[in-house]
């Protein structure tokens, strides 16, 4: 079991890992279920979400430049990048140690990734069919039901998949890293709405129910918003500390550090 201490703990609270943490790299190399490669799922993953990249932008029902406008989009490049770092730290087998034998910082990266990455796909989800989908203001974000399906429901299933088969740790401390990405695109938001930025069909927000022309329905939204991504962060925590208690149950030898996310 990795010991941190209270500096180290500091560090991830604001984000910031260490180089002199012991932290061992093979999990990030490796499936929680035995040494089978995370490229097995990793790879379909980043194909999946560049074809449904391509397919979004050619069929945004906008303008090219108001693409990004929307979290569901800033999500799906996410899940590429998250992808993307992922398959280059699997694919490295040796050198996962940096001269100050911490973490190199393409692991520390993809590690920052996959904390934002994973409960945002399952924020991005519930808020379009719990939220938008419910809001009075009704606004067609699915011009294509298939495509719909894969950008509010398939993106959380291929996250929940490199969540369940992944080796690596999963941090309570590190819960600020997915509220600082909602906070950012919260701020892009704000910023957008006193540029005088509209959507596609000339309205003056991006979301219906995130409006700063009714500042006070829309803080209560995000702070809804943000407490619940919270709750993700906290399930995906345990739901990786269950996953590695099954998996030292069933194997000989520990699949990678266990999870030990609640202990100090």
């Amino acid at each position: 079991m990795v010991r941190w201490s209270w500096k180290q703990g500091l560090n991830c609270i604001t984000g910031i890992f260490d180089k002199d943490e012991n932290v061992l790299c093979e999990p990030f190399t490796r499936s929680c279920i035995g040494r089978i490669s995370p490229l097995y799922w990793r790879i379909p993953i980043l194909v999946w979400a560049l074809v449904i990249m391509i397919w979004s932008v050619s069929f945004f029902w906008g303008p090219t430049e108001m693409f990004f406008l929307y979290m569901t989009h800033w999500g799906l490049g996410f899940i590429v990048l998250e992808s993307t770092f992922g398959i280059y730290v699997a694919s490295q087998r040796k050198g996962l140690t940096d001269a100050t034998f911490g973490l190199p910082w393409y692991v520390k990266a993809y590690w920052l990734l996959y904390n934002i990455t994973i409960p945002v796909a399952f924020l991005i989800t519930v808020f379009y069919w719990g939220v938008l989908k419910s809001a009075k203001a009704k606004v067609n974000y699915a011009p294509d039901p298939v495509l719909d399906v894969m950008l509010h429901g398939v993106n959380s299933c291929v996250m929940l998949v490199e969540l369940v088969c992944s080796a690596h740790p999963s941090r309570l401390m590190h819960i600020m890293q997915p509220l600082w990405f909602a906070g950012a695109y919260m701020l892009f938001t704000v910023i957008y709405y006193f540029a005088g930025g509209q959507d596609p069909w000339g309205n003056s927000f991006i979301y219906p129910v995130v409006d700063w022309s009714k500042p006070e329905q829309t803080l209560v939204v995000i702070t809804l918003t943000a407490l619940f991504l919270a709750l993700m962060h906290l399930i995906v925590v345990g739901i990786a500390s269950a996953r590695d208690a099954i998996a030292k149950r069933r194997l000989a030898e520990p699949a990678g550090v266990y999870n030990d996310a609640f202990s100090p």
